[in-house]
């Protein structure tokens, strides 16, 4: 992790919603994000998990509210970095994308092989760096991304389902990466539908539904009992698409 004497966090959203036409996806969401955990947003279809990254990483504005890094725009553009449910491999070899994303990132080209060799070895690529991305399985596509991640060495990694796509096996070796690149001091904020997943990797645990955080607890306190009633519903496997919930129902009603 570079820039380790000046740190972009905390993220900080406040009141922020999003709409597209008449429809508000995000509602009044406060929250911040400080150095150490990892964090797992989770919540049913539709709650706005994928909304919430990208609205934190940059790539959509809030409709209202702000979110505010400590650090300037510059510095928060390089200390930072996302990597999605499908990623885009471009078409060209395996080290090249990794390169091709130190290059933006401005990385100098005399510091970038060590970089690609660096991060291509942690994720288990190293001997298919030659090789064209796209031909790549699913898994191991998913592994170049978190590579292409890696490589720029950030602060905050937002993951949006690394694992969705993913078999048993290549989940364990992705959850293995995202373990090693926090343990480094990466701060990780990931959406997952897959509880065992979260149960597996999360030190605190946002609960997301109809646009909302009901509940942002410890991962131990939050899966021991969760307060919010919908949140225990959602952990007991019911659907929840239609409920609004004691605690969210007033809300609703205002909007």
């Amino acid at each position: 992790m570079e820039n380790m004497n000046t740190s972009i966090l905390p993220l900080a959203l406040n009141n922020v919603s999003f709409q597209i036409g008449e429809m508000r996806l995000i509602k009044d969401m406060t929250c911040e994000f400080n150095t150490g955990p990892c964090t797992t947003v989770i919540g049913p279809n539709g709650a706005g998990k994928s909304l919430l990254l990208r609205l934190c990483h940059g790539l959509i504005l809030p409709s209202s509210g702000n979110i505010t890094w400590q650090a300037d725009e510059a510095a928060v553009t390089t200390a930072q970095a996302m990597v999605f449910q499908r990623p885009i491999m471009l078409r060209r070899t395996v080290a090249a994308n990794v390169d091709y994303a130190l290059k933006l990132r401005g990385v100098p080209r005399n510091k970038r092989q060590d970089r690609i060799n660096s991060a291509l070895s942690q994720v288990g690529l190293k001997r298919l760096l030659d090789t064209p991305a796209h031909v790549l399985s699913v898994g191991e596509q998913q592994k170049l991304a978190l590579a292409r991640a890696w490589a720029l060495k950030p602060e905050v990694l937002f993951l949006d389902e690394p694992t969705a796509s993913l078999d048993p096996a290549a989940t364990h070796d992705v959850e293995e990466i995202i373990q090693a690149i926090h343990n480094e001091g990466t701060r990780i904020i990931m959406t997952t539908h897959d509880l065992g997943q979260a149960r597996r990797m999360a030190d605190e645990v946002m609960f997301l539904h109809r646009g909302r955080l009901l509940e942002r607890a410890a991962a131990k306190e939050f899966f021991a009992g969760p307060k919010n009633d919908l949140a225990q519903a959602f952990l007991q496997g019911e659907l929840l698409w239609w409920r609004l919930g004691k605690d969210n129902r007033r809300l609703e009603n205002d909007d």
